[in-house]
């Protein structure tokens, strides 16, 4: 009969120590999100005395009201939806088409060509350069200035490099005895080896092009392209108080917690789809973040 070995008083500690760590830590990272949460429907009023930490105060929807009632936010929904989606295809098609050639031990000069692609993680043309050559590529105005200019960097390459080069060599030999040209092999095998890598390419782009608002900034003038983040910042400058000694005291106050109202809720409008679209990735990116790390 098998005993049971009971744990020691040590090991009963050092399990109370990592519960109250890890414990500790899901806090710090959860408590923000849900503070803005509650923060959004609560009045600023109450925000700004403390008296909101825990459950929110004279619950008002006055600023989502706001928020909604401009027209503007539906386009800048749209707007980042395109933008995200070509970034999407458009970036995760030529990170694959970067890094699985320079996964391939037979490529001749990779090495060279990789550190090519990491030099460019720590230097780059600069911003007056990069404006000058999108307005002589005539991409000024455009929705490629957006996309195109982040669609891709060099740190998803080397992720996907190391992913492909932990597939089966010999499922690659198999396939070159039998007469597979390497753009079939890629679409018959590659691919759907590669769902976990996929899956991290798309959301890194995803992410990097529905956070952005730099590049709409510089090189957008038509408002009806701008995307969601660069609307919802608008909204906020829009509505600070000028500083205008004209304004009085009354008017700076009611700006002031216009603000206060729109502030939380814009931050939550903007994450929402994020947070729609990571569990469905979540599976998969979590897999192809530890495959496809840099080893050793």
């Amino acid at each position: 009969m098998q005993t049971i070995k009971r744990k020691s008083n040590a090991d009963i500690l050092f399990d109370i120590t990592n519960y109250t760590l890890l414990g500790g830590f899901v806090l710090m990272i959860l408590y923000p999100l849900y503070f803005i949460l509650i923060a959004s429907f609560s009045d600023p009023n109450a925000i700004s005395s403390g008296e909101v930490w825990l459950i929110p105060q004279d619950i008002t929807f006055e600023g989502y009201q706001r928020i909604f009632n401009d027209g503007a936010i539906w386009n800048g929904y749209k707007n980042s939806i395109l933008y995200a989606t070509l970034a999407a295809i458009i970036g995760t098609a030529l990170a694959i088409m970067a890094a699985y050639p320079l996964s391939r031990k037979d490529l001749y000069g990779r090495k060279i060509i990789t550190i090519f692609f990491i030099i460019t993680l720590f230097f780059n043309g600069g911003l007056i350069p990069t404006y000058l050559l999108v307005k002589k590529l005539h991409m000024v105005d455009t929705i490629w200035a957006v996309v195109l200019l982040s669609v891709v960097d060099a740190f998803v390459i080397i992720i996907a490099r190391t992913f492909f080069e932990g597939l089966p060599e010999e499922v690659h030999e198999a396939a070159t005895i039998d007469g597979c040209t390497n753009l079939r092999y890629i679409g018959s095998f590659v691919i759907p080896l590669s769902k976990p890598i996929i899956a991290v390419l798309v959301l890194f782009a995803v992410v990097r092009q529905w956070n952005g608002f730099f590049d709409a900034l510089i090189y957008l003038n038509d408002g009806d392209k701008y995307p969601l983040q660069l609307i919802l910042r608008n909204i906020l400058i829009q509505n600070q108080p000028s500083g205008n000694m004209v304004d009085d005291i009354q008017t700076a106050l009611e700006k002031q917690r216009v603000v206060g109202l729109i502030k939380y809720g814009v931050i939550v409008i903007a994450a929402l789809p994020l947070l729609v679209l990571y569990p469905f990735l979540q599976r998969y990116f979590v897999k192809g973040v530890f495959i496809g790390s840099v080893k050793g």
